[in-house]
């Protein structure tokens, strides 16, 4: 009998601003299916997705807006093997031994979906070279 190797979980991190994290989980769901547990987390919860956020993601097929961000807590970075930080890596929980990607990029709160494109597009090239780091083949987007 086999068995299957665990489901790497990643943390996606933005303390300031949950619409890049929101962005990179929900590219990394949908990209990777069943096998990546994925999880994102901000400083403080939102009502709702950045508008212009979930209309950039939409363009590209991907549904968040009943996405709402998760508070960030010391549990979720310890349980997650790889933690991506957005910008924010002064602010996260570092714990020894575990693998953390600061990926900085611009902040599109309170921009139009003009602004968040490029962004948007940016993440979705970083989460490909994780997914092919990990040996996931992407589905397509």
């Amino acid at each position: 009998m086999s068995t299957a190797a665990p489901r790497p979980s990643v943390l996606f991190v933005c303390v300031h601003n949950a619409g890049r994290s929101q962005m990179g989980a929900a590219f990394l769901d949908h990209l990777a299916g069943d096998a990546v547990e994925v999880r994102s987390a901000g400083s403080a919860p939102a009502d709702a997705v950045n508008p212009a956020v979930a209309e950039a993601m939409k363009e590209v097929g991907v549904d968040i807006s009943a996405e709402t961000p998760k508070i960030l807590t010391t549990e979720a970075v310890q349980s997650s093997d790889v933690v991506i930080t957005m910008g924010c890596g002064d602010t996260c929980p570092v714990f020894p031994g575990k693998r953390y990607l600061d990926w900085q990029l611009d902040d599109p709160a309170g921009q139009g979906v003009d602004a968040v494109r490029p962004i948007r597009d940016e993440i979705e090239r970083r989460v490909r070279a994780l997914l092919a780091e990990f040996g996931i083949p992407a589905a397509s987007a």
